[in-house]
């Protein structure tokens, strides 16, 4: 990488903003902390893929940074998207992001204490994981935070809705980081 200093957007949900404490609590502030990098927290509560892709040009391009990561779904899920649909947003946002010289990382989404939720996460899961592979892009494994060595989830990391990390969640999302990847 030249000179340039690394400047990386955050681009997700409510678990990249930090909910319900805020960018303060974010896996996204622990990252910050050891990169010599400005990071810029783009998760928006609710949002979808589809929300993340439309905003895309002034939530990532317009600061015209080095790298992005993506991390985002189980809102597109709880709303019925389509896998097509979700799979086909994070393909335009990675394309999109290229097109730009900007280097991309995904992020898996996270653990959802339910059992059907569950099943429909994995599978987009297994995809990002062969995608991710395919095309040489770098992949937080986050959701490998949430289990424990039966492969179960655990619930003491999520809050009470099953689906957020609490504070110590959020801090065993950041151990799931490769410093390196950033390089």
């Amino acid at each position: 990488m030249s000179t340039q200093q690394k400047k990386i957007v955050c681009l997700g949900d409510s678990i990249t903003w930090g909910f319900p404490w805020g960018p303060s609590a974010s896996w996204v502030r622990r990252l910050e902390q050891v990169l010599d990098a400005e990071l810029i927290n783009m998760g928006i509560n609710g949002n979808t893929t589809s929300d993340m892709l439309r905003r895309f040009e002034g939530s990532v391009l317009q600061h015209q940074p080095t790298h992005v990561v993506i991390s985002g779904c189980i809102n597109d899920l709880l709303w019925g998207e389509s896998f097509d649909r979700i799979t086909w947003n994070i393909r335009e946002m990675v394309s999109t992001a290229q097109a730009n010289g900007i280097k991309v990382i995904l992020g898996t989404p996270t653990a959802v204490d339910n059992s059907y939720l569950e099943v429909l996460i994995g599978r987009i899961r297994d995809w990002m994981a062969d995608y991710a592979r395919e095309n040489g892009i770098p992949l937080i494994p986050f959701h490998q935070a949430f289990y424990d060595e039966e492969g179960r989830i655990k619930t003491e990391l999520l809050l009470a809705d099953g689906a957020h990390p609490d504070r110590e969640g959020y801090r065993q999302m950041f151990e799931q980081i490769d410093i390196s990847i950033f390089d």
